[in-house]
């Protein structure tokens, strides 16, 4: 992070301190020169941060495709575009829109961690 050279640094930042603080449980890696969090040994939010005008919060279950059936996740947050049953990517594409979002982008990543750690 401290190399990382990112027109949304301060706001990226701002959001992986506040996901690590909102539970002791989540652990942080970096993954693709990005910050990933771990929930029960597994990678679960992967930060996104290119291109370098965007940032994007990958919602997963790991590195390799799981099975779904018998997953879901009630998502209410608006946030998300689901590209799949257990993998969605929210964007952020300004400092403006992080700011309005980052209070419901971190209950979310709560929620997907617990969801996803059964």
């Amino acid at each position: 992070m401290a190399e990382l050279e990112h027109p949304l640094k301060p706001e990226i930042q701002a959001v992986r301190a506040a996901i690590l603080a909102s539970d002791d449980s989540i652990t942080e890696r970096i993954k693709w020169k990005a910050p990933s969090f771990v929930h029960s040994g597994d990678d679960r939010v992967t930060f996104r941060l290119a291109p370098k005008g965007i940032f994007q919060v990958i919602l997963h279950r790991g590195a390799k495709v799981k099975d779904t059936k018998g997953f879901a996740f009630e998502d209410d947050s608006g946030l998300v575009e689901w590209l799949a049953p257990d993998r969605g990517v929210v964007t952020l594409p300004d400092a403006k829109t992080v700011k309005a979002k980052k209070g419901l982008l971190v209950k979310l990543v709560g929620r997907w961690m617990k969801a996803t750690a059964a």
